[in-house]
């Protein structure tokens, strides 16, 4: 074989792993992925020009707006308390409490960072819908059928994610929340 033509291959294939490489590690990349916290993890860079290559990516494919971190902490988790990934056919409780910001939101979506249809229209829960009594601990269940107090329904069957959005917080985004201060994800029992 020519030398030219094994460089040539050498140099497709060279393309190939890294553009293959560069794809999946973007898709597979949570939002602001820079950062773990039990279960969430989280960045501070989106919404700034000091954001990264890969967090652009990222938001470009997953986000439909990221504010700046002054604005918005977002803490995504593809897991529960002990490690395993969300599953649709479980049932899930996520349980927090006041967070030092003027409000959050919890929404379901899929691996891809889709909605998840479900019968219901049910995506999201958010700090302004909770009575007052529930404002410093709350409580919201996560499973395929209609549950008592808040639900998000799954949906369908297969792995799902969880993005918690605070908004405006205390620090103007100076510092992530500790593990106590974001809520737990504890799955109690599997279809």
């Amino acid at each position: 074989m020519w030398p030219w033509a094994r460089y040539a291959i050498t140099g497709v294939i060279g393309i190939l792993i890294g553009s293959g490489g560069a794809v999946w590690s973007v898709r597979a990349g949570a939002l602001g992925g820079a950062t773990a916290i039990g279960p969430w993890t989280t960045g501070k860079d989106y919404g700034t020009a000091a954001a990264s290559a890969k967090t652009r990516a990222v938001v470009a494919l997953r986000g439909l707006l990221a504010l700046p971190a002054t604005e918005t902490r977002y803490y995504n988790a593809a897991t529960d308390d002990a490690g395993r990934p969300l599953d649709g056919k479980c049932r899930y409780l996520v349980m927090g409490g006041a967070l030092p910001v003027k409000w959050w939101s919890l929404t379901l979506y899929d691996p891809q960072g889709y909605l998840v249809a479900n019968p219901a229209n049910i995506w999201s829960i958010g700090s302004a819908a909770l009575p007052a009594p529930e404002q410093a601990q709350w409580l919201v269940t996560i499973a395929p059928d209609r549950q008592p107090g808040h639900w998000l329904p799954t949906g369908k069957p297969g792995r799902f994610e969880l993005t918690l959005r605070a908004y405006l917080p205390a620090d103007r985004g100076a510092a992530n929340f500790t593990r106590d201060q974001l809520p737990s994800i504890v799955r109690e029992a599997c279809a």
